[in-house]
């Protein structure tokens, strides 16, 4: 069984394509709520295909748009579909461009870092261009179930990461990605999960990824590690039954 932990099918427009791809690859996917729309149909698509488990959150750009009402509906809306998810995700920090509302996407940070620990399932962090500060806000709420999703910071930081006993993933871009490259050198295979993150991050810089292609990454570790890809199956999905079932 391979393992896609962090993808996004109801961005798929062919999505019963890519599901029988799935099925013939015996991939299963986590499929991320971004807003309260990507939500609902997370939790449809993981409801209708046992092949698909979902994450609800809320995007750290989405939840700028939305007022603290309507955060705090979807904040209730996760709580009361606990049973039915894996995670909280996708959620986190964006400080792509210069906003304001840094201090915005924090707080809810710390929201869906608390609903985490107290739903007790992991979560699932995006930390574009505020790495160290996911990190640093986690540790100070020791977060203790956490998988960090593309990780794009320094080397150092993503030791860290497994130093407090969470975990990384690689995307299926990482056939085009030295710094994907060395986190896998780095990193013990205890700590790792793969994802394509599709419909973005194809390993051939094609247009839609899929979770099938998620073995692309498991290849790559496989390579880099010097393992046989069976070996490598074998122990994610440890990671996986250990951290998400």
């Amino acid at each position: 069984m391979f393992i896609d932990v962090h993808c996004h099918l109801d961005m798929l427009e062919n999505q019963e394509q890519a599901l029988n791809n799935m099925r013939k690859s015996k991939v299963i996917c986590i499929t991320q709520g971004t807003n309260t729309l990507s939500n609902k149909k997370a939790l449809k698509l993981s409801e209708e295909n046992k092949e698909v488990k979902s994450a609800l959150g809320i995007y750290p750009i989405e939840a700028l748009k939305m007022s603290d009402k309507e955060i705090n509906l979807e904040l209730e809306f996760i709580k009361k579909n606990k049973e039915k998810i894996v995670a909280i995700g996708e959620v986190g920090l964006d400080f792509k461009e210069d906003l304001e509302q840094h201090s915005k996407q924090e707080e809810l940070f710390k929201k869906f870092i608390k609903l985490s620990k107290e739903l007790d399932i992991p979560i699932i962090i995006h930390s574009r261009k505020a790495e160290l500060k996911c990190i640093e806000i986690l540790e100070e709420l020791k977060a203790t179930k956490v998988i960090m999703h593309c990780f794009s910071g320094k080397i150092h930081l993503a030791k860290r990461i497994t130093d407090n006993n969470w975990f990384l993933t690689i995307p299926t871009s990482v056939k085009n990605s030295e710094h994907f490259q060395n986190i896998i050198k780095q990193t013990p295979l205890e700590k790792l999960f793969c994802e394509t993150d599709s419909p973005y991050l194809h390993p051939d810089k094609q247009w839609p990824n899929e979770p099938s292609n998620v073995i692309e990454s498991y290849k790559k570790i496989a390579e880099i590690k010097k393992l046989d890809l069976k070996e490598v199956e074998k122990q994610l999905e440890e990671n996986y039954n250990l951290l998400l079932q």
